[in-house]
């Protein structure tokens, strides 16, 4: 009983986690065996364990990836797409994003580069990076509206202090000239201080054309390519694989 003042001051004090442990000690007959020194080695993990639990959910939240749930322990390795596994686990060290480099994803649709960009910024928030998700099929209206709404300074700034960028669905849509102009900006500022990942269905020796103007092509690709890591993948689409799996279990 004495030990319920103990628990209402540490949730006061939010120490949540050690709260939860104590809590969980005393219904434990057994850790009366453990000496005091010991037992509060335990409450002290457990209070570490879940503040840096709320600490990489709230990196997660404010990265908005497009799939949040994308975990590096969930990566298939097994489905036929090329996937270079010894290259992967050297990314997942997160050593590229100390280093300023970037990641270059190209895949055709269904083989799951958005999901393998997303996992790879998930591990990034665990290692203590932040991170953020643009869509670039839509970045030109975005930009459109922060330019009318006067938020352009303050985004781009944003942008430029966050560890990690995803870039998903890079010249899969034309871009405006000031949208253009927009990114070669943000990528400008990023260069040589933050790093960026890249996916795309159109292979990096086509962008130069998809993007349009050469001078604004040379000046993004500068940034972007030089120093990135490529992934590429090739196959069938995991989505059609996966429906044909179901619908043969469907009629067996």
């Amino acid at each position: 009983m004495l030990h319920h003042p103990t628990v209402d001051k540490l949730h006061e004090l939010h120490l949540y986690g050690m709260a939860a442990a104590l809590a969980e000690q005393q219904s434990q007959g057994s850790i009366e065996q453990l000496g005091f020194e010991e037992r509060l080695g335990l409450l002290v993990e457990r209070e570490a364990s879940e503040r840096l639990s709320r600490v990489i959910s709230a990196r997660l939240r404010r990265a908005k990836l497009r799939f949040p749930e994308a975990a590096p322990e969930d990566i298939d390795y097994r489905s036929a797409r090329g996937l270079d596994r010894a290259l992967l686990a050297r990314l997942l060290t997160g050593e590229w994003i100390r280093e300023r480099q970037n990641v270059i994803l190209v895949a055709p649709t269904g083989l799951g580069k958005t999901w393998l960009a997303c996992a790879m910024a998930n591990q990034a928030c665990r290692q203590g990076f932040s991170a953020a998700y643009l869509r670039m099929p839509k970045f030109s209206e975005e930009m459109a509206l922060a330019h009318g709404r006067g938020r352009y300074a303050k985004l781009l700034a944003q942008w430029a202090r966050t560890d990690i960028l995803v870039l998903d669905d890079l010249v899969m849509a034309p871009m405006s000239e000031q949208a253009q102009r927009d990114l070669l900006e943000l990528l400008d500022d990023r260069h040589g201080t933050r790093s960026t990942i890249v996916t795309s269905q159109i292979p990096v020796e086509n962008w130069h054309g998809a993007i349009g103007d050469p001078t604004l092509a040379d000046a993004m690709l500068d940034r972007l390519v030089h120093n990135a890591h490529r992934v590429t993948l090739a196959g069938e689409s995991l989505r059609k694989s996966r429906n044909s799996l179901t619908s043969k279990q469907d009629q067996e």
